[in-house]
């Protein structure tokens, strides 16, 4: 393909949410659109859980939700805190949650095949999505990037945008990021676990078409990360993410420390029977807004999904898809208002993440970041909650300890303090 012959209005590198979203809008607009996928197809190499919050995919098209590759309405929100064999999990459930007559909400996915149904959908707007190519290199011209290179191929556009995850090869080969910090990364492993649709029903105690959002706090062995659990129509996403510097000082590997976590008396019930179907690990960002890299642009080149840092994690919550989709959609009106100016589209892409509060919701959420840098709370947090409660009903025919004794003897049986405590709460609330 010659330059003169052929050119995009844009380039886009992967076909994850991101891509394919920007891909969408652009071809929508009726821009000539190019998405390169280095997988088989659009999801093959995905790993997150996963959950969609589809206020996003309302933003792409009002009502697309409806038709959506969506699993099951998140009704009920969990939080499971795991001690030895020891569990508490906080279930907070309301049937009407995500119900059909009010705004949607969330919604579990299998990322395989919700990434190739939007993929698809952009396809049906006019874009051009080439699937099992490998971009090795940008072409740059006076100072800005023209285009791409792949194989023996070199294909041009007015811009090249990065959706090609968390260690974009992209972006480096731009010049915008530095080899990855493992400070502010985790290593995710999930499996899938396929059961029947029923199965799952009754040992989640959902209706039909409901599901359950599930995270988990003490599976980790003191490292910092934590765990995950999805319900999909029939099958069970069950993964953990793991601080690699940790992980390198332990003594056991991720996949043992995995497999304990399925054999958990309160996780394996849950699974019993169950086939796994798919197996992966992947890098995750874990710094929120401060993961966010400093320069998201450059003339003719654009950042945006997991390749930008667009991740948050508040511990009882994980956005990434929804913020993946709202960039690519800022991408894509960027370049639509830059018409012939295309030096203008860096600034616009900042004023739309801005716009469509993608930013201030990260910065809205960066005081979670300081409270899940606390050491003990991944493992001393767990064991005194589970503590507290193996007190509270226990019964022996003595006389029981009054609460505040119980509490403050879980404490320091824990080698905690009370002012330790206070701090962590301090922290909490000014995350709010």
């Amino acid at each position: 393909m010659s330059q003169a012959e052929d050119k995009f209005d844009a380039i886009i590198v992967g076909a994850g949410p991101a891509g394919s979203a920007c891909a969408y809008t652009l071809a929508k607009a009726g821009k000539n659109v190019l998405v390169i996928e280095r997988g088989d197809s659009p999801g093959s190499k995905n790993v997150t859980g996963g959950r969609i919050y589809t206020y996003a995919l309302e933003m792409l098209e009002p009502g697309i939700f409806a038709e959506a590759a969506l699993e099951r309405r998140v009704t009920h929100e969990q939080i499971m805190l795991l001690a030895g064999q020891r569990a508490i999990t906080v279930d907070f459930h309301q049937p009407g949650f995500n119900a059909e007559d009010q705004a949607p909400v969330s919604f579990t996915v299998l990322r395989a095949v919700f990434d190739e149904w939007l993929a698809g959908k952009a396809e049906e707007m006019g874009a051009i999505v080439a699937c099992g190519i490998k971009v090795d290199r940008l072409i740059e011209e006076e100072g800005r990037i023209a285009g791409v290179v792949a194989g023996e191929d070199e294909m041009y556009a007015d811009v090249v945008i990065a959706a090609d995850g968390v260690n974009s090869f992209m972006a480096q080969e731009a010049g915008l990021i530095q080899d990855i910090s493992a400070k502010t990364m985790g290593v995710g492993v999930k499996e899938v676990i396929e059961l029947p649709a029923q199965t799952i029903s009754e040992r989640f105690n959902l209706q039909a078409d409901e599901g359950a959002a599930r995270m988990l706090l003490g599976c980790t062995e003191g490292i910092h990360g934590g765990g995950f659990l999805y319900t999909n129509k029939q099958s069970i996403s069950l993964g953990c993410v793991f601080t690699p510097e940790e992980v390198a000082q332990h003594k056991r590997s991720v996949h043992e420390i995995f497999q304990d976590l399925k054999m958990h008396p309160a996780i394996a019930p849950l699974i019993a029977g169950g086939e796994t179907i798919e197996y992966s690990a992947h890098l995750v960002s874990e710094a929120g807004v401060r993961g966010i890299h400093p320069k998201l642009h450059r003339e003719g080149f654009l950042m945006i999904g997991d390749a930008a840092g667009f991740v948050i994690n508040t511990g009882y919550s994980i956005r990434g898809i929804d913020l993946a989709i709202v960039s690519g959609i800022a991408a894509a009106n960027a370049i639509i208002a830059a018409a012939e100016n295309i030096a203008s589209v860096g600034p616009n892409y900042i004023q739309e993440l801005n716009r469509l509060k993608l930013l201030p919701a990260m910065k809205a959420a960066d005081g979670y970041f300081e409270v899940l840098e606390t050491p003990w709370i991944y493992d001393k947090i767990p064991n005194l909650a589970n503590d507290i409660m193996e007190n509270l009903f226990r019964i022996s025919g003595e006389v029981p300890l009054r609460m505040k004794d119980n509490v403050l003897g879980a404490i320091k049986a824990n080698g905690l303090t009370v002012w330790q405590l206070a701090k962590l709460g301090i922290k909490g609330v000014r995350s709010l």
